[in-house]
Parts: structure tokens; sequence; C-alpha cells
């Protein structure tokens, strides 16, 4: 009997224990979350200047804005500089991209400073700012919009394949790789392109203060380099981060003495994963094949 009762003590003694070690971990686990949305998601509790980077292909990532909106609210963050090197991406990526910034910019001054590339819904994201920098040789502008397709019909009926579709109306589905593009279809496509371009070309007029003929031919699809982009009156004076804190400074008082914080829209995890996945595109096929929808994209070699 006294074996049984030194059992039931020890049992008891060993839950007691491995209460205390799992709320010690549960405590732990919660720091740890803490400390990581504190590192890639918070706002250093001093003032500060945030940064972040804008990179790649640009889609609707609804992170980056939930960024945004709290360097919005923050009021220790006194300005925000967005580094730009992008060829640009989807036109919902691209304006609600430029959306959440001029949403910054009601608050605080918002700066872009372009890097080797920020050309199509790059620099639409830039027009969102207050002030654009740029290096001498940044390829920027590309303003315009583009829908492209493949049509492999021919190519299926010489290897013996042939296709079908039931459509509930003639535009539904198209265009569509299987089949010819009609030109009622074709003139569908270019007067969606349309729009979207004319959206495009009113922020260019709207933001950098142009004359709308001025803009639209700036805005026939060309590139410039950062020095071009400054005469044309698309970019206000070359430079780099540094340049962009000097303009701060002497134009809306926040010091260059304010520490730099580079904030990112994406936990570890994410970044990890999005990074192999990234990788792996590369290595199969081009980014800008796999964007289903309207772009705005500059990407010279597959031309």
């Amino acid at each position: 009997m006294a074996f049984e009762a030194d059992a039931v003590v020890d049992r008891r003694l060993l839950k007691r224990r491995l209460w205390w070690w799992r709320a010690i971990a549960l405590v732990a686990v919660v720091v740890l979350g803490l400390v990581v949305i504190d590192t890639w998601f918070g706002i250093d509790h001093g003032d500060s200047v945030a940064q972040i980077d804008v990179e790649g292909v640009i889609v609707d990532e609804p992170k980056r804005e939930a960024l945004l909106a709290a360097i919005a609210r923050d009021a220790s963050v006194k300005a925000l500089i967005v580094r730009i090197d992008s060829p640009g991406g989807t036109i919902v990526g691209g304006e609600a991209l430029y959306r959440a910034l001029r949403a910054v910019s009601e608050r605080k001054p918002v700066v872009a400073a372009m890097a080797t590339l920020a050309t199509s819904g790059g620099y639409m994201a830039a027009l969102a700012a207050d002030r654009i920098v740029a290096r001498e040789g940044t390829v920027t502008g590309s303003i315009g919009v583009i829908l492209q397709t493949t049509e492999v019909s021919e190519l299926l009926k010489s290897i013996g394949v042939t296709t079908e579709a039931i459509k509930s109306g003639p535009l539904k589905a198209d265009p569509s790789p299987f089949a010819p593009m009609t030109p009622e279809a074709r003139e569908a496509m270019r007067t969606m392109v349309a729009d979207m371009y004319e959206f495009f070309l009113d922020l260019v007029v709207e933001r950098r203060k142009l004359a709308r003929e001025d803009a639209r031919a700036l805005a026939d699809g060309r590139v410039f380099t950062g020095r071009r982009a400054v005469q044309a009156g698309l970019v206000d004076a070359l430079g780099g981060i540094d340049e962009a804190r000097a303009w701060l400074e002497a134009e809306r008082q926040v010091s260059k003495k304010l520490p730099l914080r580079k904030l990112k829209a994406q936990d570890p995890v994410d970044e990890l994963f999005g990074s192999v996945a990234a990788l792996a595109r590369k290595v199969t096929l081009s980014e800008r094949l796999t964007l289903d929808e309207l772009v705005s994209l500059w990407h010279p070699e597959l031309r």
C-alpha cells in the first residue's frame, strides 16, 4: 500500500512539474511571437524614419498594405522612404501600392528612391511620393499597359489535337490560346487596355504637374535613364537614400539624425518559403509569364 501511495505522490509531482514546464513554454512562445511581430511588423517606439523596399514584380500584397497603414498611423514615424527596384507588375498591384503610399503621404512625407529599375508599375508606385530621386543610371519610365496572349490552335492541329468551348457569350474567355482572336474580342481587349492606360496617364498628369499632351508624349512606353527622367520632369532629382534624407531635413524638417528603420511586410517563415518559390519561378519560367491579367511591366529580354 505504501508503494501505491508513493506512486500517486510521484505522479502528482510529475504532473505539477509538467504543468510548470508547459506554462514556461507557452510564455516563451508568446514572447517570441511578440519579438517577431515587433521586428518584422512593428514600429520602433522612438522617433525614426521608416524604409520599405519594393522589389521584383509588383502584385497585390495585403500584408504590405497593412504595414503601410501601420506606418501611417504611427506618430513616431516621421517620414517614409520607399526604395524601388522593380520592373512593374499587375495594374491592380501597382494601383493598390500607389493608394497605400498616398494614404501615408496624407500624414507624413514620403520619398521614392529609385534603384536599378523603376519602370511601369514601379514608376506608378513612385508617383505616390512627395519627392522622387533616381540614380543617373536608373532605368525608369515605360509608362503604359499591356495585355499579351498566345494563340496555338494551328500548332495543336498539326499534332492532331482539337479543342472545343461552349460559351455563354461570344466574348467569354477571350482571348483564348486555343482559337484565333476575333475582331470583336480584339476591340474589347484594346478598349480595356486603353482605359487602364488613361488611368495611368491621369496619375502622371496629376502627380507630376504636366500638361496632358506633354505627359502623353512621354507615356508612349519608352524608358528613360535617371538623368533623362529628371530633364523630362518625371523625376525630381538625382540621388539615393542620402539625398532623400537631405531633402526631408531641408524641406520637411525631418532630422537626418533620426534612425532609419527598414521594415518588411513578411514574417520570417513567409519570406523563407517566398524566396524558395521565387527562385523556382526564375529557374522554370519568367515571372512575367505567370501574370494572367493586365500588366504594367518592362521586361526587354522577352520581347
